[in-house]
């Protein structure tokens, strides 16, 4: 039997990682790279070249790989997933899904309409303590949900807003890019926040409120916090930047009535704090391009399917519809040079987010900002509702 074709389309940058996978998977005779498309022609191809995917679909029936993985500029997540579901090709698409919910909608009914599959890359749902903190939830290990929330605190340096033409940019020309905190560094933490509180579709959610921040001279947002409220009456609360001292774990945390879960999900790893227990655990992973092959076989249901994000899709089109990020005072941001380590070490395998691009090392700090994301991820309120020091009319200050 041969072995499933993949083609990467788009191997700069976090494409590189896909490419180490299609190679960890050949190895393990589950998949062979068959193509590789990128406007660049690489130096040392791994396998044939094209230029764009255009030109790999119209190469004949011969070159047609059986799965494509699209790790591209948001702005064309949609028409690329389109072009390979209508060729009859599985996508493994790169999150964030699409730029805007009434794209997501369409490539839903492209999925639907072609029978193909389309698997999203959030990473963090192949984890195997996401069913892991569903199941504590549903045995009442913390009692009573009373809000769950996410905090991400990171760093981005300014050569990471100017690594491409797209980056940070809300919109370019008529297409919306939405290229923020909340909707592509730190999206995990927001998909895998609403994951854990069964929110899959966009109609699990009853609003969301942004309260979005820059301190980057950028179009989108590098400072936001959010309030989420599910149909299901669940409270979600997200404090997120990229302007923080030093990058520490993202973290998705179940706060209930008898204790609080918190899950790193960077690392896989789940702490149950209870008035009984005190337990942590680090979990095995699965990845997503595997389980694509495997629901392909009809021996898995897919992680991440493209119907599934409609949640998250639900807080992109809040972000992408709101007034454009207000800009932090300067009294506020202290601009450093270099960027600080990763606090607690670099993670485990599987790692996601991108890191800093070679060039500019400064990053703006914005005061005391750890402290404002936590608060909002706990307390589902926004850094304007909790009074943080930036929001305040001047004369407040």
């Amino acid at each position: 039997m041969s072995l499933p074709k993949v083609a990467v389309v788009g191997i700069h940058g976090h494409g590189g990682s896909h490419l180490r996978a299609v190679a960890e998977l050949e190895h393990r005779g589950l998949a062979r790279l068959s193509a590789v498309v990128d406007p660049r022609e690489p130096d040392d191809a791994p396998a044939s070249w094209f230029a764009s995917l255009g030109d790999l679909l119209s190469a004949g029936a011969d070159a047609l790989p059986d799965v494509v993985v699209l790790s591209t500029p948001i702005h064309t997540h949609l028409p690329l997933a389109r072009a390979a579901l209508e060729a009859g090709i599985d996508v493994l698409l790169e999150k964030p899904t699409t730029a805007s919910l009434a794209e997501h909608a369409e490539l839903v009914a492209v999925v639907e309409r072609t029978g193909r599959m389309c698997q999203v890359g959030f990473q963090t749902f192949g984890s195997h303590a996401l069913p892991a903190v569903a199941d504590m939830i549903a045995r009442g290990e913390v009692g009573q949900v009373t809000g769950i929330g996410a905090v991400g605190t990171w760093v981005r340096t300014a050569a990471y807003w100017t690594r491409s033409s797209w980056a940070g940019r809300r919109r370019m020309g008529d297409r919306a890019v939405v290229d923020g905190v909340v909707t592509n560094p730190l999206a995990h933490a927001v998909a895998s926040a609403l994951r854990v509180g069964g929110a899959r579709t966009s109609t699990d959610l009853a609003y969301v409120n942004t309260d979005l921040w820059r301190a980057n001279p950028i179009e989108a947002d590098d400072t936001s916090s959010l309030r989420a409220v599910g149909t299901d009456g669940t409270r979600y609360g997200f404090g997120l930047t990229l302007c923080a001292p030093e990058r520490t774990p993202a973290r998705v945390i179940v706060q209930g009535t008898d204790g609080e879960i918190e899950y790193e999900y960077e690392r896989d790893l789940v702490r149950l704090r209870t008035g009984r227990v005190v337990a942590e655990k680090q979990y095995e992973r699965t990845g997503l391009l595997e389980n694509l092959l495997r629901a392909r076989a009809g021996d898995e249901r897919l992680l991440c399917d493209v119907r599934d994000t409609g949640a998250f899709m639900q807080v992109l089109e809040a972000v992408r519809t709101a007034p454009d990020p207000a800009p932090v005072g300067d009294a506020f941001v202290e601009w450093v040079d270099g960027v600080a380590p990763v606090a607690g070490g670099p993670g485990g395998p599987g790692g996601v987010g991108q890191g800093n691009p070679e060039g500019d090392a400064r990053h703006p700090v914005v005061r005391d900002v750890v402290e404002w994301c936590e608060r909002a991820a706990r307390e589902q309120r926004t850094f304007t509702e909790l009074g943080a020091p930036w929001t305040l009319p001047t004369s407040s200050r």
